[in-house]
């Protein structure tokens, strides 16, 4: 039977459960899919750890910014685990899988071995700088310049170029680690939601400052990331949950109530440009979804 939350549903149960670094059981961590969710390890960057959505985990290092409303604990609120490993990170890129990101916080793999039956992630989207040096960067390159694409003009296929050529087989290689030392779990790899919308518009430039011709190439970037960790979850055996479709009309353009994603300069209660509660229990909801459950 499948199982599966509504949003709001989701964003309740993560809310009224205020998780610590594992939980008891309380239900059979083991769908009729077939997927053992327990014990699960939450891998991953700042989407996954649900950076700048309050409340924070108090016990994360703060560096981190692990929220208590990252979509691995709005998993954890439906599949109820018996044991729930949280390394989540805001800022971790591939390698951080393998090395130390920085003081306290450890090599994410060393949260999973063979007796580990599920892991989730988001990564690759800091490899190479794409998305802090792409998304962030361009409203640096011309200010004020609301029309044009002066960001493609300078770097024009840079991002995709290194996504292609460095960034897939960083992931192949990390998903390939964390297969290699979870080789019992099931390892669901979630894509990117949707940034920005599919063309840019004058009215959300105030709050999103990226000029008009910047947003499509933007956009088409973000896919081509997207594509390298669905490949690289093809390679190795991992799950692509696509959150890139469920995500449309969402970004952080659309108003209050709708969007998934933050602004950059009306940003609230999740970093510029990254999922709000109501994006992480999304995100939670399709990798549930794509589990059967």
């Amino acid at each position: 039977m499948r199982r599966t939350t509504s949003l709001v549903s989701c964003v309740a149960l993560a809310s009224a459960a205020v998780l610590g670094f594992t939980t008891p059981a309380t239900a059979n961590p083991t769908a009729a899919s077939g997927v053992q969710t327990s014990p699960y390890v939450a891998l991953g960057d700042s989407y996954s750890s649900g950076a700048g959505v309050n409340p924070l985990v108090a016990t994360a290092p703060p560096v981190c910014s692990r929220s208590q409303l990252n979509y691995a604990r709005n998993i954890v609120a439906v599949t109820k685990p018996e044991s729930f490993t949280d390394v989540t990170c805001s800022g971790a890129t591939t390698a951080d899988f393998f090395s130390s990101q920085s003081l306290g916080v450890a090599p994410q793999l060393d949260a999973i071995n063979t007796s580990t039956r599920f892991v989730t992630m988001t990564i690759g989207g800091n490899d190479e700088g794409v998305f802090v040096d792409a998304f962030f960067g361009c409203s640096t390159v011309a200010p004020g310049q609301v029309f044009g694409n002066p960001c493609e003009q300078k770097f024009g296929t840079t991002y995709t170029d290194l996504i292609k050529n460095v960034t897939y087989p960083n992931l192949v290689r990390a998903l390939s680690a964390a297969r290699a030392k979870a080789p019992k779990a099931t390892v669901a790899v979630l894509g990117y939601p949707q940034i920005l919308p599919p063309v840019g518009s004058p009215l959300c430039y105030p709050a999103v400052p990226i000029s008009m011709g910047d947003v499509p190439w933007l956009v088409n970037q973000q896919k081509v990331l997207n594509d390298a960790v669905r490949r690289a979850a093809a390679a190795t055996g991992a799950r692509y949950v696509d959150t890139f479709t469920p995500s449309a009309g969402r970004d952080a353009c659309a108003p209050v109530g709708t969007r998934w994603m933050e602004p950059v300069s009306t940003a609230i209660n999740a970093l510029a440009l990254h999922p709000n509660a109501a994006g992480e229990a999304a995100m939670a909801q399709a990798t549930l979804t794509a589990i059967g459950r």
